[in-house]
């Protein structure tokens, strides 16, 4: 069995997999914090607070909060997924989501996963939530809706002169990268099939989505304007109106997206990544018994070289010491592609008009616009599209060829994770998890336990928070059965009780300064044992996706 290759016998001695808790009947327990304040002269100035530590159970309880785990057998495959957060904001700027849609037809499933990174409030990444997915499938959709039937003439002349020249087909974009075996592979019948397709429509719905979101708030203004009867000049007060603050916050706000789809009828995994949060795989290979790390996304910030160059080949020359200033657009957004972040994307005038008509009877304040903006939008959503074939447990299936080595999981996370973690760290932590580790593991020790060797690496746009060295002092943990809470607290301190309460004590606005927020999605898949039954997927009809939109 796949599933029982990957879990090496492992032996470790029992202190080193010991694991001390502190107990709820301690004294309640304080430590000292320093923080940046103004002096009474307005001058910034560092002073110590005295905060209260959290107990140990204290501290699992808000890893686990948010735990959850699901699953979906198939014949011969179970599909497993996990998902967990932790906020530094209050309230969380993060939201996930995931959904499985069975074909019409009942040819294999459709397995959505997101993960949105919200910034400068929850609203984008709320509402990105409950309809990213429906945008997604909805235009996957259309890739197999039966085309109008032509006229009496376009008949006529097809059958005269023969069917219209169809113009070659583009090149594949820049922000779509394909597995070199999808080039290989007989050219599809289906268009839904067809991963270049495929991932052109799920582009065509992150940018239509954005658009629909930023173009909202004129709406509702046009309409007004059309009823009112003051002079053209004037901006009409709509504060009270019922759209207000729902047109307008999504777009003022802002989210990263990050969608992994699995097509199970085509073997396809296809990951959307819309700014810096990440995606990466574990690929076992068999004959070295070991895991291969593939980055399946790169981290979309002004540190990042390519995309740097995208936008700077987008704006005037005159612009370009401005575009991206300090690894960030002009200066301020840290990611360089995004839903929302209006500031970035609407004009100054439009923001103005804007403010006064939603926003300034409400009494709600609207960030200028940067001070460099000159030739907007300065930050898309449209995102990149990675494409691979998975090799999936299936009966009769032909296993992968030598050396090629089958993914097993996926591990789908906002920034907070990657501030702490490498892509290496979280690939052998999962890969410890489903091999059966348990107890504090040394982190020199871990590499050798569970060995791993970089695949496809992709290029770092942050700076991490913490040293990322596999050979550091301390220990990982493992005591969570959840996966995603798992990652996440070996994130805030693994093994190291003292320094994870530490961490999790510090309170909102504080937080924001030591961690950020955390959300995290592991998906991996493994043979059925036995006669599993099979679990019914959600299958949607068209007209409820739309009407969800």
């Amino acid at each position: 069995m796949l599933r029982r290759a990957w879990k090496p016998a492992l032996i470790v001695s029992a202190p080193a997999l010991g694991y001390l808790y502190y107990t709820s009947r301690e004294q309640q327990q304080t430590f000292d914090l320093p923080v940046r304040v103004r002096g009474p002269d307005g001058t910034p100035a560092m002073a110590t607070r005295t905060l209260p530590l959290i107990s140990a159970a204290a501290a699992d309880a808000r890893i686990r909060e948010h735990a959850a785990a699901t699953s979906v057998a198939r014949p011969g495959v179970v599909f497993r997924h996990s998902t967990a957060s932790v906020a530094a904001n209050d309230p969380l700027e993060d939201a996930m989501a995931h959904q499985v849609v069975r074909r019409d037809a009942g040819d294999g499933d459709l397995l959505f996963f997101t993960v949105m990174d919200g910034h400068g409030g929850y609203h984008t990444s709320q509402l990105l939530s409950r309809v990213l997915i429906n945008a997604v499938a909805l235009e996957l959709s259309a890739l197999t809706a039966p085309k109008p039937a032509s006229g009496w003439l376009d008949g006529l002349k097809a059958a005269l002169w023969g069917a219209p020249t169809t113009p070659a087909a583009k090149t594949v974009d820049a922000d779509i990268h394909l597995d070199p075996r999808a080039a290989t592979a007989p050219h599809p019948k289906s268009p839904d099939a067809d991963p270049a397709r495929v991932a052109r429509a799920i582009q065509t719905a992150f940018t239509s989505l954005d658009a629909e979101l930023l173009s909202a708030p004129l709406r509702v203004l046009a309409a007004a304007l059309a009823k009112d009867t003051l002079p053209s000049t004037a901006v009409p007060d709509l504060s009270a109106h019922p759209l207000a603050l729902p047109a307008m916050l999504p777009a003022l706000s802002g989210s990263c997206a990050l969608l992994a789809l699995l097509d199970t009828a085509h073997r396809s995994l296809y990951v959307a990544c819309s700014g810096d949060s990440r995606a990466v795989a574990g690929v076992w290979e068999a004959d070295a018994q070991r895991w291969r790390v593939e980055v399946l996304s790169e981290d979309q910030t002004g540190r990042n070289p390519a995309e740097a160059a995208r936008m700077r080949s987008e704006h005037p020359a005159s612009e370009a010491r401005d575009v991206i200033r300090n690894g960030r657009v002009l200066g301020g957004l840290e990611p360089a592609r995004a839903f929302g972040d209006a500031r970035y994307k609407w004009s100054r005038g439009l923001q103005e008009t804007l403010y006064h008509a939603f926003l300034a009877g409400n009494d709600h304040p609207m960030r200028a616009p940067p001070a460099a903006l000159k030739t907007p939008p300065y930050v898309t959503a449209r995102p990149v599209v990675t494409h691979r074939v998975v090799d999936l447990p299936a009966p009769g299936a032909a296993p992968p060829p030598n050396g090629a080595g089958a993914m097993r999981f996926i591990v789908l996370a906002t920034d907070g994770l990657w501030d702490e973690l490498s892509s290496e760290d979280v690939v052998r932590l999962v890969g410890g998890h489903l091999a059966g580790l348990s107890g504090a593991v040394p982190k020199a020790a871990l590499p050798a336990l569970v060995p791993t060797v970089t695949g496809a690496r992709a290029v770092e746009g942050k700076d991490a928070r913490r040293q990322r060295d596999a050979a550091a002092e301390g220990a990982w943990a493992f005591v969570d059965e959840n996966p995603s809470a798992h990652l996440i607290r070996n994130a805030f301190g693994g093994a190291d009780t003292g320094a994870l309460r530490r961490l999790l004590s510090i309170p909102a606005p504080l937080a924001r300064r030591h961690r950020d927020d955390v959300s995290v999605t592991v998906v991996w898949w493994e043979e059925a044992e036995g006669d599993v039954p099979e679990v019914a997927s959600v299958t949607i009809p068209r007209s409820e996706v739309r009407a969800k939109l």
